[in-house]
């Protein structure tokens, strides 16, 4: 247990537990706790639905994020200021809508909604810069640990609390002004927090914070390996959580009531005390090691629900799997969260994290499809057999960046990319026309939606041609890197 609590008498402790709290609770505002109350107020499915599209801003907070990297309010500096900023808005945006009722005032319950997570996201965005530019390296894995306690206990409080809450005995409105009340601690921690160094050199254009970022990025060397390594380190893990649900009432048998007290409780309480212990042992482990044992931990965790499958039902069968599966994917998002403070350049740290974490993203959100079509080819037991397969491309691409990530910890300094820049120059530009194939892709669907089907058939080819773009310019960029590692001492003894 001393070991558990050691990290809270780190300096910035307070801190990021307060801050990770106010980042974490205007979540579920906008998302399971509002949907319960239009629930409750009778709003129709598909208005409920639509809601949903709200989170949208936590997705694509990348695109705003140069705004704050280049722009330094006039109090507090360029990350307290707009920490400040964000948080004020909040608490007004929350106040708002507990003086809505949805069923009476669904347009400017909408508009508040996406005031408030547009805000929420804002303030993560800036959140993340400041730990970035804030944290040594060595406090970095427990920084995270101590964040994600903070943000997890406000998802519970703004979650299935606020819900208790708001039916027993406060009622919707007031349970929402609570919330509001309960982020001015944010506002305090803010406060206390010291600013980053400000003689670091910063953004002088709108151009610059966002052209620069991805030049800084992108000139260093091995950044495609990086790049694929982010998008695949979790990926068995949001496989095997992305039907946990259904697997567990529909697969195995048991009832909405055990899996919910089970699945969202102990995975919590697991969650919280799985990224604390990986905190802890950061503080004794370098970044590789760190992230090739949680990895390793992550993927074998995976192996709990496979036994669920073939065996019989059994209540305490299934809280193992999921505490041991929760305790190590915690374990695994402290070091993940160091590894994207470590990449981050603290010149550009809003947008570069933003970017990397919006990365991280894109295997969590679009394994959905995939895996419901995986179970029903192959069944559950094979399904959860295979995530375990599926975190090992991830560790492969970790022991080949392990030079790399082992020299930026060490010197805190980025290798510059020397060799096949005409080779480099197509693979960006092959990533680029497919990044755009890909938006004209959207631009084209939302049309589609608008009811504007001028080329109805345009729409899968655009999409298939958009992913083999971005497809090609990534396994190039990732080709290029590997033979440019083969030709490059290593980095160890260069910074020697």
């Amino acid at each position: 247990m001393n070991h558990y609590l050691r990290i809270f008498t780190q300096k910035n402790a307070a801190v990021l537990l307060l801050l990770g709290f106010a980042s974490g609770l205007p979540l579920a505002l906008t998302a399971g706790t509002l949907q319960a109350w239009m629930t409750v107020e009778n709003v129709d499915l598909k208005t409920i639905g639509f809601f949903s599209l709200v989170g949208q801003a936590y997705v694509f907070k990348f695109l705003w994020s140069p705004m704050m990297d280049r722009y330094t309010p006039p109090f507090l500096g360029r990350r307290r200021g707009w920490l400040l900023v964000t948080q004020v808005a909040l608490i007004a945006g929350i106040i708002a809508m507990g003086f809505m009722q949805p069923s009476r005032d669904l347009t400017l319950m909408a508009a508040l909604a996406v005031l408030v997570a547009f805000c929420s996201a804002s303030q993560d965005i800036v959140f993340d810069a400041w730990k970035t530019d804030i944290l040594p390296a060595e406090e970095r894995g427990s920084g995270a640990a101590i964040t994600v306690l903070g943000y997890r206990l406000a998802m519970l409080i703004s979650g299935g609390l606020a819900l208790w809450l708001a039916d027993r005995y406060l009622g919707w409105q007031m349970t929402y002004w609570l919330m509001a009340l309960m982020m001015v601690p944010g506002i305090i921690a803010t406060f206390l927090a010291k600013e980053p160094d400000t003689l670091i050199s910063t953004p002088h254009s709108l151009r610059q914070a966002v052209i620069d970022p991805l030049k800084d990025f992108f000139q260093r060397n091995n950044a495609w390996l990086l790049i694929t390594l982010i998008i695949l380190y979790k990926l068995g893990d949001a496989f095997a959580a992305s039907l946990t649900t259904t697997f567990l009432i529909r697969g195995v048998g048991f009832n909405a009531g055990d899996v919910g007290l089970v699945n969202k409780t102990l995975g919590l309480i697991a969650t919280i005390i799985g990224a604390l212990y990986g905190g802890v042992l950061m503080q004794r482990l370098s970044l590789f090691r760190a992230l090739m044992l949680f990895g390793l931990l992550q993927a074998v965790s995976n192996f709990g629900y496979w036994l669920l499958a073939i065996t019989d039902q059994r209540l305490w069968s299934m809280a193992s799997a999921v505490f041991v599966e929760n305790l190590c994917g915690g374990m695994g998002t402290a070091a993940f969260v160091a590894l994207l403070m470590t990449l981050c350049n603290r010149s550009f740290s809003a947008t570069q994290f933003a970017l990397l974490s919006a990365l991280s993203a894109v295997g969590r959100v679009y394994v959905g499809p995939a895996a419901g079509w995986l179970v029903e080819l192959w069944g559950w037991p094979t399904f959860y057999a295979f995530t375990v397969l599926a975190a090992l491309p991830g560790l492969l691409l970790l022991t080949l960046c392990r030079q790399t990530l082992d020299a930026m910890q060490n010197s805190g300094e980025f290798l510059p990319r020397t060799l096949y820049r005409k080779g480099y120059r197509w693979t960006r530009r092959l990533f680029t026309t497919g990044c755009l194939v890909i938006a004209l892709w959207l631009c084209t669907l939302a049309l589609k939606g608008a009811g504007f089907e001028r080329f109805p058939d345009l729409l899968p080819h655009l999409f298939e041609l958009g992913i083999v773009l971005v497809l090609l310019g990534v396994m190039g960029g990732v080709i290029l890197d590997y033979w440019s590692m083969k030709k490059t001492p290593n980095p160890e003894t260069t910074f020697k």
